[in-house]
């Protein structure tokens, strides 16, 4: 068994939570836009691929949504 243990109190996560919260549909997002080269096996690889819950599966059937 793994787990994580935080030197941060349970007020703080509170207070922490709070603050994420207020800012609305920006909450919980990064502050920055970051620059990347995404490739183009990555961008064939999302366009065929089912989510993570559905098993993260090649699924040629997407190929009609595109």
């Amino acid at each position: 068994n793994r787990s994580i243990h935080l030197n941060v109190t349970a007020e703080e996560l509170t207070k922490r939570r709070a603050e994420m919260e207020a800012k609305g549909s920006s909450a919980w997002l990064p502050t920055e836009k970051r620059s990347r080269v995404v490739s183009s096996a990555l961008k064939a690889y999302a366009a065929l691929t089912t989510s993570a819950d559905r098993g993260a599966i090649r699924d040629v059937s997407q190929l009609s949504k595109l």
